[in-house]
């Protein structure tokens, strides 16, 4: 985590007069983490999804509920505060209607959802040797807009 991301969170926490979580990570959307934080901070997102093989080849973590994430722009500046509400483990071919409508992006349609993350599992997977299936395991996490910075 950046000096910026740090400062952020304990200047969040010291302002809440409580004690702050242990757990926190800073990272920003995939694609496009600009428009993608922008629809966060407006309430429009409310979800998110990554690959499981993404997490098992980098060694990282799953997320949990209760953990607070420091969201960046593009120059990898904190721009809010989420906290993780659920997580579900699924293939990409079951994520519901719901989920795919929670993540706010475009049209805000299952099948604007399906097509953009099916191009950009492709790409991605490609990238690391490997081929996209529909069935392929996603990490499903709803979360709630804590802090924006000012």
């Amino acid at each position: 985590m950046n000096t910026a991301s740090k400062n952020y969170w304990n200047e969040f926490w010291r302002a809440q007069g409580q004690e702050q979580p242990k757990k926190v990570s800073a990272w920003q959307f995939g694609a496009e983490p600009d428009y993608l934080a922008q629809l966060v901070i407006s309430g429009i997102k409310s979800a998110t999804c990554s690959g499981l093989i993404f997490y098992e080849i980098e060694n990282e973590p799953l997320p949990s509920v209760e953990d607070y994430s420091i969201i960046l722009n593009s120059k990898d500046e904190p721009v809010a505060i989420i906290k993780t509400t659920d997580v579900t483990i699924m293939p990409m071919n079951e994520v519901p209607e719901d989920f795919a409508i929670a993540e706010g992006e475009r049209d805000r349609t299952y099948q604007y959802w399906k097509d953009a993350h099916e191009r950009f599992f492709t790409k991605e997977l490609s990238n690391i040797g490997l081929e996209y299936s529909e069935d392929m395991m996603l990490v499903c996490e709803r979360f709630e807009l804590v802090d924006v910075k000012k």
